[in-house]
């Protein structure tokens, strides 16, 4: 699950995860977190409406890998951007959404400086067992102690379907977070229904939301 992986969807329009608006589960889900919050932190955002939606009610930051993932996200959603070369970064930047367009692995606390949200929707899932282990620890390393993480997972057989999306379930969580606060605050049945534009083949499939806090030291 190399960059080029991705970067070979981008550029061959292979956008499976893509909602065309924000996530139902988002709306839902959202008042249960934001109190207390600053700016909340994308990770591997796309070209998401989730992003749009967030700035109404927070500073976003997103990080994304692909340069066509952030210009069509402000293209489609019409918004004027300004894009400049931050280190080994390009900053695209529009009104309260900033995107840092390059590698995840490679951001530091001062490029999410102010966010003590995160948000995952499509970010978790998208990975394979071993980097799901190096993300988290990286977004552990990025987010403020006491921090509060908006996650949404999917849960099906893993043996009956190769990912990309993968299974993560509530016991993978738990493991990966261990030590924080893991709340689920609820889920949706997709089985028969497919996930985003895909269908699944699969016997059941389920999306499900936590609330993760980080402990505080």
């Amino acid at each position: 699950m190399e960059a080029e992986f991705w970067h070979q969807r981008w550029q061959n329009n292979e956008l499976g995860f893509q909602l065309d608006e924000a996530h139902p589960l988002l709306r839902q889900y959202l008042p249960a977190v934001i109190a207390g919050k600053h700016k909340v932190f994308v990770p591997l955002c796309g070209k998401s409406p989730d992003l749009s939606y967030l700035a109404h009610y927070l500073p976003v930051i997103g990080a994304e890998l692909s340069a066509i993932a952030c210009k069509d996200f402000f293209l489609e959603q019409a918004l004027p951007f300004n894009v400049s070369q931050q280190h080994t970064f390009h900053y695209y930047q529009s009104g309260a959404i900033d995107l840092w367009q390059g590698d995840f692995f490679a951001l530091t606390e001062q490029h999410i400086s102010g966010c003590n949200l995160i948000y995952d929707r499509a970010a978790l899932i998208a990975l394979p067992l071993e980097m799901r282990q190096q993300y988290v620890q990286k977004l552990r390393k990025l987010m403020p102690k006491g921090g509060d993480i908006l996650l949404i997972s999917l849960e099906y057989p893993q043996h009956e379907k190769q990912g990309p999306p993968f299974s993560v379930p509530c016991s993978e969580i738990k493991t990966l977070f261990a030590g924080a606060e893991i709340i689920l605050l609820g889920s949706e049945e997709l089985t028969g229904k497919g996930f985003a534009r895909r269908r699944f083949a699969t016997s059941s499939l389920i999306e499900t939301v936590y609330r993760i806090t980080l402990p505080p030291v």
